[in-house]
């Protein structure tokens, strides 16, 4: 077949491949469009998931009749000048209207600030139609009908109409995030109304919003900067997690991205904070010059490439590791919620079992000093009531003083009790606090053998026979860069030639290891992020399993002065909010929602 020019449609339906992959990608390019162009209210409508119908009306600055045709043209912006490295708005590259023309039916209708009538043109299929007057009012209308009726092969690849929905749904909750300032209005048959209205440009606010009121209950703001990059945002609390990633939102200014660095760095802020299947929430706002990043690497815009990504992933992983120690120990909302869930009738009972279901009594054992103290003290008290004398005081009977009040106004209070063997009952002068005496331990531990880690450089195991790694001689100069760093973790390394280089010495804290694929491991990581922290992460991991076998296991009974030395190194502690495998460490109970749990409020 020779050579021939395509039409002009072929061109259109090709790039709508990229750009409109699905009907919430119209949604975006759609509402990016308002947003650019000074949109205080955003109001959007879909029906079918989008398929059926997409309108997307706004009250921004319009545009001229003349100027209609051109926006249904590539490659005609007004947004770009004559530098690609200083893109300020959202969009830029002139290829969404036209795009999304070539493969539905969509009218165009604008009417500019002191401008007597507005205008509209229509196009179907890639075919435009003259441009004519229509009233409306000042700013922008766009609808988009029967999504990619000229392309049907693509109908075929669309998820069902909730599914589409929900994804519209998620793409304007991502944007509204980064423009707390404009209202955006969610309808549709196919949906209930989602209403998001201005917060004055409080970005706090708009979070709780979209990402609800329990994640501003549980996270913390943040903020950095470092050589012209700003950080900012608000990240949740160890203890306050999630199975996906979903609700991590990313903004590079004030744009929506979903990049694999800022991901990574999340991951490795809470990498000993979190277990591996789970994820925090978080809402980051990175700004810097737009000549150091690179929005134009795909049609979508939603990756970005950074001049150096390896500055902004330290910026992130710094500043969240930094407001997690700054902010203290803290609970989880959440796990006192599913305490309280617990507690009331039907709450522990197995799924599928009657509401009448009631557990079998487990096997009587001895009951321990405490319990029995405890136990003894309530027949105590019974008799007297019954007798109308005074009932013993607990001082009378355990024959210790009661926890002064230094000790309750401490963050976990005083201990009172150990249960189980493992958990300490403790009381705050408005709580009652319950922790995991092996959780809790287990991160002080912890965290004690990291803070030895960073106070000097790791020793080495020297080898007896340097081995040599043959690698890339682009991998030799990344790994040679990074030496002095992974000096400091024990790994002993230098160039052999081009290509390859000489391990003499690996951190005698793994032990045996084997140095050719930690080498090699730490190349491809250095290549594809810029750090060596792999190798750290390792070390951690060790340190990680000596603390959980070197902390107090479960079943040992401690002392009442053991149970509160260790609830004041827990406040002491940063991070002690959870254990080295991100489950909680202690859940705290407050007094008033006791209260209500059995009717006294």
């Amino acid at each position: 077949m020779p050579i021939r020019q395509l039409s002009d449609t072929i061109i259109n339906q090709i790039a709508a491949g990229e750009v409109v992959e699905r009907p919430a990608s119209v949604v975006k390019e759609l509402v990016e469009n308002a947003l650019d162009a000074g949109a205080r209210h955003v109001e959007i409508a879909t029906a079918g998931g989008g398929l059926s119908l997409i309108r997307v009306a706004d009250d921004g600055s319009g545009m001229a009749a003349e100027e209609l045709p051109l926006a249904l043209s590539r490659h005609c912006t007004s947004k770009l000048g004559d530098a690609i490295d200083d893109i300020r708005s959202l969009g830029f590259r002139g290829e969404a209207l036209p795009s999304i023309a070539s493969v539905a039916r969509l009218s165009l209708r604008s009417r500019p600030a002191g401008a007597d009538a507005a205008a509209e043109i229509v196009a179907e299929a890639g075919t435009v139609g003259p441009v004519r007057p229509v009233a409306a009012n000042r700013g922008t209308a766009v609808e988009v009908r029967d999504l990619f009726h000229a392309t049907p092969a693509r109908l075929k690849f669309m998820k069902s109409t909730r599914a589409e929905a929900a994804a519209i749904t998620e793409v304007v909750k991502r944007i509204a995030v980064a423009f707390p300032d404009v209202r955006f209005t969610l309808s549709g048959s196919d949906r209930t109304t989602l209403d998001l209205p201005a917060t004055g440009g409080d970005a706090a606010r708009r979070i709780a919003q979209v990402m609800g009121a329990e994640f501003a209950d549980n996270a913390i703001a943040i903020s950095a900067e470092r050589e012209g990059v700003r950080l900012s945002g608000r990240v949740s609390i160890p203890s306050y997690s999630r199975g996906n990633a979903l609700l991590q939102y990313a903004y590079v200014n004030g744009r929506p991205v979903r990049d694999r660095l800022v991901a990574g760095a999340l991951r490795g802020a809470y990498a000993d904070a979190l277990p591996a299947d789970r994820h925090a929430v978080a809402a980051l706002f990175l700004e810097l010059d737009p000549a150091l990043v690179d929005v134009n690497v795909h049609p979508a815009k939603a990756d970005v490439r950074f001049r150096d990504p390896g500055l902004v992933r330290g910026l992130i992983v710094g500043a969240i590791r930094e407001a997690l120690a700054r902010q203290g120990l803290r609970a989880s909302t959440q796990a006192a919620a599913a305490a309280f869930g617990a507690f009331r009738p039907g709450g522990g009972r197995p799924a599928g079992t009657a509401p009448g279901w009631t557990p079998e009594r487990s096997p009587q054992r001895p009951l321990e000093p405490v319990e029995a103290a405890a136990a003894t003290g309530f027949a105590e008290a019974a008799q007297a009531e019954l007798a109308g004398t005074p009932a013993p005081s607990a001082d009378a009977r355990a024959g210790t003083a009661a926890p002064d009040a230094a000790a309750l106004a401490q963050r976990l209070g005083a201990a009172r009790a150990q249960v189980h063997e493992n958990y300490i009952v403790a009381q705050t002068a408005d709580s009652l606090v319950i922790v995991d005496q092996h959780a809790a331990h287990e991160r002080l531990v912890y965290e004690a053998l990291k803070a030895a880690l960073d106070a000097r450089p790791l020793a080495a195991q020297m080898l007896l026979i340097p081995e040599i790694v043959d690698l890339p001689e682009e991998d030799v100069e990344r790994l040679c860069a990074h030496g002095a760093a992974l000096a400091r973790c024990g790994l002993e390394i230098e160039a052999f030639g081009p290509g390859a280089v000489c391990v003499r010495g690996t951190p005698a804290l793994l032990g045996e290891v084997d140095a050719q694929r930690l080498v090699r491991d730490l190349a491809d990581e250095i290549a594809d992020s810029d750090t060596a922290g792999g190798l750290r992460a390792r070390l951690d991991r060790v340190a990680a399993t000596m603390a959980c076998h070197g902390s107090v296991r479960a079943g040992r009974r401690l002392k009442p002065e053991e149970m509160n030395a260790l609830l004041r190194q827990m406040e002491a502690t940063p991070g002690s909010g959870t254990c080295n495998h991100g489950r909680p460490t202690y859940v705290e109970l407050k007094l008033a929602d006791i209260e209500r749990l059995f009717g006294r409020r």
